[in-house]
């Protein structure tokens, strides 16, 4: 199989991500218009004039050198990861080289390993175990290396592009109460409760609200918040995210964001009020969203990123504690890699960015 690959049109983009049962969002035309800050196309894979593969390129240019561009593209592309991947990457190097490219940075949606909500536990619970530890060395991973790929992941904590490491809830043939089954205790009590203190809520579209809400839990939980603009145009772009709104007597008190693509829906954003945190509006949020992921047929409820962590003593141990009370999965992905397609730019890219970090 000879497979060339080309520019095609957000439409030819969108049916073939349609006719999939599992895409990232990262990985439809919309995202591109999304991340304002880049430059976005999409490019196809034909064998011969069949359209066997798509993917989303993100291009970011390089300061003081904008005549080329590291072009990214989350989570994908969207190919057949089981073939053979140099009649799949080696056409999209060129391709993207020919373009003003100086590197490609890939983040394969293949999962490495995954970790049971029991095993996760276990593992907290044991003084001896400090982290996710997995198998290594599967074949996508050992492609990329011995093809001269560079891994971007970092080992602990989030890095600046997608995490290597999710939690996420399976779906798939399950019922409500099955769900609510497989929660702790905590996590149950918190539902109900949630419902007694008549929380109720409601797919909305009041923006400015959610971020009002959003930059007091940045301020709360000490992370930098995105700008109003940015969910603003979020949720106009993206057809299939939704903004949930729980409100206590009138009050918004939690608000996120999902997003569903095919049989895969994602909680984005979270928001949560401080003084009335025992109403437990995140919970009826979280329980709203999953089962209108139900009511969908999805697959899988994904809870986006967590650290490797399971040490008590480290901060980010908190996130995969609340989250391992939805009873679901850890799951490990290939992580992000980046070919140098112009070296001399790539090193001055990378110091670049090192800097900045600083």
């Amino acid at each position: 199989m000879k497979l060339t690959v080309s520019r095609i049109s957000a439409g030819d983009h969108q049916a073939f991500v349609e006719a999939q049962r599992s895409v990232s969002f990262l990985q439809i035309p919309e995202w591109g218009a999304v991340k304002t800050e880049w430059r976005s196309e999409s490019l196809g894979w034909y064998d011969g004039r069949r359209l066997v593969g798509a993917g989303l390129v993100l291009h970011r240019p390089v300061p003081r050198l904008e005549r080329y561009t590291l072009a990214y593209l989350p989570q994908g592309p969207v190919i057949d990861w089981s073939g053979s991947l140099d009649e799949w990457i080696d056409p999209l190097a060129e391709y993207l080289k020919a373009q003003g490219a100086f590197a490609v940075r890939l983040g394969p949606p293949v999962r490495t390993d995954v970790w049971s909500a029991a095993e996760v536990k276990a593992g907290i619970a044991d003084p001896e175990v400090k982290r996710l530890t997995g198998r290594g060395g599967d074949r996508v991973t050992r492609w990329l290396e011995e093809a001269g790929w560079l891994p971007q992941s970092p080992e602990d904590g989030f890095g600046d592009g997608q995490p290597q490491y999710i939690y996420e809830l399976p779906l798939a043939g399950r019922t409500e109460d099955d769900v609510l089954q497989g929660m702790n205790q905590q996590w149950r009590r918190n539902i109900k409760k949630a419902a007694k203190e008549g929380v109720e809520v409601s797919v909305g579209t009041e923006v400015k609200a959610f971020h009002d809400l959003y930059v007091h839990t940045a301020e709360r939980d000490r992370f930098t918040p995105r700008p109003v603009q940015y969910f603003e145009n979020l949720l106009a772009a993206m057809s299939s995210a939704k903004l949930y709104l729980a409100h206590h007597q009138g009050e918004l008190v939690a608000a996120t964001i999902l997003v569903q693509i095919g049989a895969h829906a994602w909680y984005l954003y979270g928001a949560s009020s401080t003084s009335k945190r025992d109403v437990r509006g995140s919970n009826a949020c979280q329980w709203a969203m999953i089962r209108d992921s139900l009511a969908a047929g999805c697959d899988v409820y994904d809870l986006r990123g967590i650290t490797p962590t399971l040490d008590l003593q480290d901060s980010h141990v908190g996130l995969i504690q609340f989250k391992v009370g939805t009873g679901g999965q850890a799951v490990r992905y290939v992580g992000e890699w980046d070919f140098p397609l112009r070296p001399l730019v790539y090193r001055a890219f990378d110091l670049y960015m090192k800097r900045r970090r600083r």
